[in-house]
């Protein structure tokens, strides 16, 4: 469905973050950057811990204030630069979405008052080896959802 581009420095910031955590979970929301048809590009993301083993709940007032700041920066340039979705780390499971995930994300595109025509969900661990590893699905109004793909950028 969508291609999901991870900058370097985007995945430095992914790296710390999941590292600092543990074998706890993190995540936050992803702010993007419309690249052409079908492609995005993960232009900052906000880091919130305070996560448990097996969840993780999004500050909301945290996040609208990030988002504030990026339409901002971006100079309010909806059409290329918006939110794109939310990630979060799965450290001792499988980086693919749980029904929970699932239901999570669909309740987000749903929402009126998040006008979002659709939404991307990333989850992200670390190997063994510290290495990045991570899944990418798009959810649309219509209920439906779509694995994308994930790709991460260069060499961080």
């Amino acid at each position: 469905m969508l291609k999901v581009s991870i900058p370097p420095d985007v995945q430095r910031t992914l790296r710390k973050a999941l590292q600092a955590a543990g074998t706890d979970e993190c995540g936050g929301v992803l702010m993007g950057e419309h690249m052409g048809p079908g492609h995005f590009a993960v232009r900052q993301l906000t880091v919130q811990g305070g996560g448990r083993f097996a969840s993780f709940i999004r500050e909301t007032q945290s996040a609208l204030h990030a988002l504030r700041k990026f339409f901002r920066q971006s100079g309010l340039d909806y059409a290329r630069f918006n939110y794109l979705g939310e990630w979060h780390s799965h450290p001792s499971f499988s980086v693919q979405p749980s029904t929970t995930d699932h239901q999570s994300m669909l309740d987000i595109v749903k929402d009126v008052r998040v006008g979002a025509n659709f939404v991307v969900l990333l989850i992200f661990k670390l190997s063994c080896r510290g290495e990045l590893e991570g899944s990418a699905h798009t959810y649309l109004p219509d209920g439906s959802c779509a694995r994308s793909s994930l790709v991460l950028e260069g060499i961080p």
